[in-house]
């Protein structure tokens, strides 16, 4: 038996020729992975198999597939060989589908840390392996720019759900974003998913993705405002934008990093992707705030609360309490007004009041699982409104701006923006936010 490794797959690909191994020897992960990207065939050798006495008699039909059994050398089939299939559904995509004796993942000794696990199929019992599809339909590739707390958090939600094919962590640290990449891929067992999980250093060495999460940026630090870090942050994501766009033209970007708004327009710019596929998650994450501290002081769950944080990510932050309901109930009736309004007040503040208690570093859990969120909805396109940060169409008064707005979300991004019925000091609010938003967007303008 031979362990073959990227190496041969590279050897290979030079010569111009398929790479070929006996049916008992061992494709690594990493050979499987450059296979792919080289577009290299890989081919099993026919080897005479050893004749033995066939069994006496056949099962019966009720029994299932017959077992395999050896026969003679003159009536053995040839093994199966493994296949790189073009696959049909989306360009860059192509199937690898493992023979038979790759069934059964191979040593873990065999893995580079942070490389691509086996699929479900290799720990399944029974049945044969099924192909492993990266950056293909709506269940290809997520890529979380940002191994920090944030991005951590995004991808530890993406893997559990055990709904993509891969999803990969970038850092500039790729040491940090490959044992974070490894350290999720041990918990596979634990959580019950397959999902393939890497972390490399690039963009560019991620690969084309479905759907691009960027949480890359400085954090906040107490005293500081989210408009503090705009300058910073803004040099940040203009850059990875634009190469995300390069690398994966057909993505949906959503960003996470600080100031939200400001820099969600600013990546849709750089990026030159239309504005559908460019959104901000902080709606997502407001609104759970609010939800969360409005059922701490009531008899209620978090999530029978039902309201929507549109505006600004941060002081410009609305949230209409002529929509906000408990199971279809107005808030008001529950909780008294005052109540309510110390309740808005929080959840505005509730970032820096996660920061004033760490001390160091900002919130990552709750901000981490809403872009999770997110890229969910979009990729299970279910329809979903869901509030977000998208470029305003005119509803609600509002044109040209990225703002928070109930947004329907599909497959490939943003569909439409939902008309919501709002009192008229609601709507003013509104509008004020996304005043503001222009006025900090001209300043970095005149910063650039």
């Amino acid at each position: 038996m031979t362990v073959w490794g990227a190496d041969a797959v590279e050897d290979a690909h030079r010569a111009g020729q398929a790479l070929v191994i006996a049916a008992r020897d061992i494709l690594t992960p990493l050979a499987q992975e450059r296979a792919r990207e080289l577009q290299v065939a890989i081919t099993t050798a026919v080897t005479p198999p050893t004749a033995v006495t066939p069994r006496a008699s056949a099962p019966s039909p009720a029994a299932g597939p017959a077992p395999v059994t050896r026969a003679s050398a003159s009536t053995a089939p040839a093994p199966p060989a493994p296949v790189l299939v073009r696959a049909r559904a989306a360009p860059r995509a192509w199937v690898y589908s493992p023979p038979a004796p790759f069934v059964g993942a191979p040593s873990g000794a065999l893995y580079r840390r942070g490389a691509p696990v086996a699929g479900r199929s290799a720990v399944r019992a029974g049945g044969p392996p099924r192909p492993v599809v990266v950056g293909a339909g709506r269940t290809g590739r997520v890529v979380v720019v940002g191994a920090g707390h944030v991005g951590m958090i995004a991808a530890l939600r993406l893997v559990d759900a055990d709904q993509f094919a891969e999803v990969v962590l970038v850092d500039i640290d790729e040491g940090r974003a490959a044992g974070i990449a490894l350290d999720l891929t041990h918990t596979a067992a634990l959580s019950g998913f397959a999902t393939a999980v890497r972390g490399v250093g690039t963009v560019e060495a991620a690969g084309p993705a479905d759907y691009v999460v960027i949480t890359a940026g400085k954090p906040r630090q107490p005293g500081m405002s989210r408009s503090d870090l705009i300058s910073t942050n803004a040099a940040i994501v203009g850059d990875l934008a634009r190469r995300c766009a390069a690398v994966s033209p057909d993505a949906v970007l959503v960003v996470v990093t600080n100031p939200l708004d400001e820099m969600t327009q600013h990546a849709w710019q750089a990026s030159g992707f239309p504005s559908s596929r460019v959104v901000g998650m902080a709606g997502v994450l407001d609104t759970a705030r609010f939800q969360a501290l409005a059922a701490l002081g009531g008899s209620f769950r978090a999530d029978q609360v039902s309201a929507w944080a549109l505006g600004s990510h941060g002081e410009e932050m609305v949230i209409p309490l002529s929509q906000a309901r408990i199971d279809g109930r107005p808030l008001t009736d529950r909780i008294p007004s005052a109540d309510v309004r110390a309740v808005v007040d929080r959840a505005r503040g509730s970032g820096a009041e996660v920061v004033g208690l760490l001390r160091s570093g900002s919130a990552f859990m709750a901000p981490g699982m809403s872009a999770a969120r997110m890229v969910l909805a979009m990729a299970r396109d279910s329809g979903e409104v869901l509030p977000a940060a998208v470029l305003a169409d005119g509803t609600y008064g509002i044109r040209d701006v990225y703002v928070g707005l109930p947004a329907r979300l599909g497959r490939h991004g943003v569909t439409g923006i939902v008309p919501v019925d709002l009192q008229p000091d609601e709507l003013a609010a509104l509008r004020a936010a996304a005043d503001r938003i222009r006025e900090r967007l001209a300043d970095l303008a005149t910063a650039s």
